[in-house]
């Protein structure tokens, strides 16, 4: 039981990294709207496995290089408050590292995305209508970084446990969309919705969120999954 205990506070702390550096970093915030968009983008593309891939990895690259930039110049702020040559060289690395990953990042979206959104090749844009369970994950991605920016607008409890929106209430929601949508039976649809119900209730007799909290994270990821199926097809 102890295990469990330890590794649900080491999870929450992780999460809480992440959430710092959204709420504090302006580059962070700049990142997370652009991976939503890119995600979106590839609804849209008849992108191979490797260039799914490829934009997964470049994406993680530069927040990952964006919470390690963050990191090192919060250890280098509490060893000196004054100016030192070698504490602004730290920072410059770190800095460099996050230019370099982004840099990676746009020369994959040019060989990525450029001859696909070239006007002459747009009729790829079709070929997404077969790709449902791409639009599910890219859905459920999207909710997830929904949830996460959602969590920065409350210091309530932990970012895994509370916040103003339920993460498990919107990913639930969001999966029993996508099985209506993908199944198109009335009944598989209605027995997802029921256990996506069962979490929610979950949450509010566990006193983690409350009804209202629950309510916002259902809306988004029904709104999210919606959307997306809606557009795409």
């Amino acid at each position: 039981m102890e295990k469990n205990t330890n590794l649900i506070k080491t999870f929450n702390y992780a999460i809480d990294g992440i959430i710092y550096t959204l709420k504090s970093q302006r580059n962070m915030k700049i990142h997370y709207a652009i991976a939503i968009l890119v995600l979106f983008l590839t609804l849209f593309l008849n992108l191979s496995r490797i260039e799914i891939i490829a934009v997964f990895f470049s994406i993680s690259l530069v927040i990952l290089s964006e919470m390690f930039n963050t990191a090192i110049e919060k250890t280098v702020d509490l060893v000196t408050t004054e100016y030192s040559p070698l504490a602004k060289i730290a920072k410059d690395v770190a800095a460099g590292a996050v230019l370099i990953s982004a840099l990676n990042s746009i020369m994959v979206a040019y060989l990525v995305f450029f001859d696909r959104l070239n006007p002459s090749t747009l009729s790829l844009l079709i070929k997404i209508k077969n790709q449902d369970v791409h639009v599910t994950i890219i859905g459920i991605i999207i909710t997830l970084l929904f949830v996460v920016a959602g969590k920065t607008l409350s210091p309530k409890g932990s970012h895994v446990q509370g916040g103003v929106v339920s993460g498990h209430a919107a990913l639930s929601f969001a999966l029993a969309t996508s099985i209506g949508y993908i199944s198109e039976n009335a009944l598989v649809a209605t027995l997802s919705f029921m256990l996506a119900l069962l979490v929610a209730q979950s949450r509010i007799e566990g006193r983690i969120h409350t009804l209202r909290e629950v309510i916002y994270g259902g809306i988004l990821g029904i709104l999210v999954i919606t959307l997306l199926f809606k557009v795409v097809f």
